[in-house]
């Protein structure tokens, strides 16, 4: 036991003490480890609470799995929204996790990994091992083991497929590592329910989040900015949903979540459906839902830092709200585009034409869902004269296509925000405006915020606080933002 060690910035009896007090606040971002009886837990685990000296911390479930420990049966750990500081940080680590969280790994390697972050295989795992006590292999392995068992507990799928599915090379190797990860084959992990082929590559799954969670208003923001043809939403049987298209690295796919709000202290989940034509896609597409509804936002902790008199009435009338995501960066990004100095509505129907005209059609069993969003490399070929915007702000969309096209720029949530940004605003027809909504939503920015906004500016006038301390609100300025927004429509009609 090495009572030095730093934790998420926390020191060993910092991280007791949270075990003690069951705190699910620390859930994710690091995990105890019980020498006595060889399992580990989320901090919040119900069980009694192991003696000091029997107990270790790890910074991801990885690096437990990693000293030989397994995961606890009764809390699941590896269940657990993901670490909110990985999911915001724009260090190397947070970086490198956000991209094998993406299956990165599993599709090009630890050098098509390393590659990506700008660094060497070599040092790349050095400098991860460091950090999180694991290297990207071992990383990648434990995120497998996640999806896997996720897999085969709430669907139906049949163990072959869920092995492919998940990540691994060979259906021997996904029993052998779930095993040893959760000391149960995969038998044992489904239980006495059946499981019946699903041929039609759908998959049902639940994506857990950090309450409270406002997803009311999430659904409100997505259903507004919805592009016909991609996306869709509706009610049903009183339920909200929100539906789209996915242009997924082995094929297309669709994804249906249903979005209410789940208030603090209740178990979060978001309910979510896929249809996958390949069903190696699954782990990138669960990744890109989970950055759709900003799963692994931690809303206590920012409500802790919204107690002035702007935010602060807000935060307590709506809590746990989110910053929306999206699935796709390039297509965000050039959305965005699309979208400046016009109305809301004014671009979702020039976007409808576009799609229309340069989309992938596919066939989809959700009505709406009609076409991919066209890709980089077919809006770089187009006449900037033939779309239905001014001729330079067409100019503006082909040429960010191209950069996107070409892998000059890449809008992943494994790049260097701060080298995206001067890429963005080198590129004719970007401003500091459409940069930083490009960093809110498509690289996860957690403090982000736009002045020059008219509906900023809207909002703080209406609040009387039009020359508001904006610094106040960091390091979540990204969420402020989005209750600003927020509170030009009144709650009940969210």
């Amino acid at each position: 036991m090495d009572t030095a060690t730093s934790v998420n910035g926390l020191d060993f009896e910092s991280c007791y003490r949270a075990v003690r007090s069951r705190d699910r606040r620390f859930d994710g971002i690091f995990y105890t480890a019980v020498a006595s009886t060889g399992i580990y837990c989320r901090p919040s685990c119900p069980a009694r609470t192991p003696a000091l000296t029997n107990v270790s911390f790890h910074r991801t479930a990885a690096a437990a799995q990693a000293a030989g420990y397994r995961a606890c049966k009764r809390c699941r750990p590896d269940a657990t929204p993901g670490s909110p500081e990985w999911d915001v940080a724009a260090t190397l680590a947070g970086r490198a996790m956000r991209l094998i969280a993406d299956g990165v790994v599993d599709r090009e390697g630890v050098e098509g990994l390393a590659r990506r972050v700008g660094y060497s295989p070599r040092h790349l795992t050095r400098l991860l091992t460091t950090e999180l006590g694991a290297g990207p292999l071992a990383l990648a392995r434990a995120r497998r083991a996640q999806t896997a068992r996720t897999l085969v507990e709430t669907t139906e799928l049949g163990f072959a497929d869920i092995a492919f599915a998940a990540g691994f090379s060979s259906v021997r190797q996904f029993n052998d590592t779930v095993r040893e990860v959760y000391a149960a084959s995969p038998t044992e992990l489904r239980g006495r329910r059946g499981s019946r082929r699903r041929a039609d590559g759908t998959i049902s799954l639940r994506l857990a989040v950090r309450t409270p969670f406002a997803g009311r208003a999430l659904h409100a923001f997505l259903r507004d900015h919805l592009v016909p043809g991609v996306e869709a939403g509706g009610v049903d049987n009183g339920r909200l949903w929100f539906a789209r298209t996915l242009d997924l690295p082995n094929g297309p796919g669709t994804l249906r979540i249903e979005l209410t709000d789940i208030p603090e202290g209740e178990t979060g989940f978001v309910h979510a459906t896929f249809k996958l034509a390949d069903l190696r896609d699954t782990t990138a597409a669960v990744e890109r839902a989970r950055r759709l509804v900003d799963a692994d936002c931690d809303p206590r902790a920012i409500a802790e830092v919204f107690v002035d008199e702007i935010i602060g009435p807000l935060a307590k009338a709506l809590p746990g709200l989110r910053v929306p995501g999206t699935v796709c960066g390039g297509e965000l990004a050039l959305r965005t585009i699309v979208g400046q100095q016009v109305s809301v509505a004014g671009a979702r129907t020039v976007l409808a034409g576009i799609v229309a005209e340069h989309g992938r059609p596919i066939t989809t069993d959700i009505d709406g869902l009609t076409h991919l969003f066209p890709s980089a490399e077919t809006l770089a070929a187009a006449d900037p004269a033939g779309m239905p915007m001014p001729r330079s702000r067409g100019r503006a969309v082909t040429g960010l296509a191209a950069a996107l096209a070409s892998g000059e720029l890449q809008l992943d949530r494994g790049t260097d925000r701060d080298v995206v940004r001067e890429q963005l605003l080198s590129l004719p027809g970007v401003g500091p405006w459409t940069a930083d909504y490009v960093a809110l939503r498509a690289l996860g920015h957690p403090d982000v915020f736009l002045p020059t906004d008219v509906g900023i500016r809207r909002a703080l006038e209406v609040l009387g606080a039009p020359a508001a301390d904006v610094a106040a609100w960091r390091p979540w300025r990204s969420y402020a933002l989005l209750y600003l927004w927020t509170s030009l429509t009144p709650l009940e009609e969210l």
